[in-house]
């Protein structure tokens, strides 16, 4: 099987955009690519601190080939529209993993763009979201028993967070503060979702964001393409025990799930929904999947919302 690069490399030599590359940090070009928002909906205006508990939620962030994908741009809008319109975001990205946890820049920086081999456009993109100092200092109190939090305050927010959020808040007026991801144990992960879980009762949108089925060796990017049994399996799989908040059976994810060595070659991308669920579980709250359906073949864009 080829390896990423020359997935990237084959598709490119047959007329294809290649969808995400390897992480390369490449400086901000600044005031171009708002227009690919024009028109969008943002999140609800009805406030919510002190009155609700905000959802805590997992996104399919797709490529930054996104902003031209107008359906599922609409799915997101959609989405965000049904939300309580929350005081600030973390979000939670599969493009950066670190460990101790880490936070990102709390004020506005250029975007990190981690991707390559993409066409001048879309490192013109531009999301200037607050920085959210307030934000990070909550998280720091809230992992402080049991984890180190570290801070990266030169590091801008990368694809996985300000691809969705150009559809969901697309006016970037919420702060939005980025955690990395500490490590790949499930019940790490769990448990730390669950330490951010006050957060949500203080108007903070707790947003993990990558696939859940994520095989760039498989990538098809032909319209008609068919979705293969181990991409279909393993998300009808990781659905049922979402839909049943079943831990044991997500915790195990890697030896119960159906087409899982397919499905996730590598488990970054997967990985966020667990800090989603962990964030809900001291919650007597539904699940529900706003948006479903595949992309580039066998990618999910299955996105979970607990609450």
């Amino acid at each position: 099987m080829m390896g990423r690069r020359n997935a990237l490399k084959t598709a490119m030599a047959v007329g294809m955009t290649p969808i995400v590359g390897a992480c390369e940090r490449q400086p901000s070009s600044a005031s171009e690519g708002r227009e690919s928002q024009t028109g969008r909906a943002g999140m609800s205006d009805r406030s919510t601190r002190g009155t609700e508990v905000l959802p805590a939620i997992f996104v399919a962030h797709g490529s930054p080939m996104l902003i031209d994908d107008a359906p599922w741009n609409t799915e997101l809008a959609g989405w965000a529209a049904g939300m309580p319109r929350p005081a600030s975001i973390l979000a939670i990205s599969a493009h950066w993993v670190d460990r101790p946890v880490t936070l990102s820049a709390t004020r506005t920086l250029p975007l990190f763009y981690d991707f390559y081999g993409f066409p001048k456009k879309y490192y013109e993109i531009d999301y200037r979201a607050p920085g959210a100092p307030e934000l990070a200092g909550r998280v720091r109190q809230a992992l402080s028993a049991s984890w180190t939090v570290a801070d990266d305050p030169e590091r801008g927010l990368d694809h996985g967070t300000y691809i969705p959020l150009l559809a969901m808040v697309p006016d970037a007026d919420i702060p939005v503060l980025q955690m990395s991801i500490p490590g790949m144990d499930p019940a790490e992960l769990i448990e730390l979702g669950r330490k951010l879980a006050p957060l949500r009762r203080e108007g903070v949108l707790v947003m993990g964001s990558g696939f859940l089925t994520h095989n760039m060796r498989a990538i098809d990017l032909r319209p008609d393409a068919q979705v293969p049994s181990w991409a279909s399996e393993f998300d009808a799989w990781v659905a049922d025990a979402l839909r049943r908040r079943d831990v044991d059976a997500l915790l195990t994810y890697r030896e119960r799930g159906p087409g899982v060595r397919e499905a996730l070659p590598t488990h970054e991308h997967f990985v966020p929904v667990l800090v989603a669920l962990g964030a809900s579980l001291d919650e007597s709250e539904g699940v529900a999947f706003p948006i479903e359906g595949f992309t580039y073949g066998s990618f999910t864009k299955r996105s979970v919302q607990f609450g």
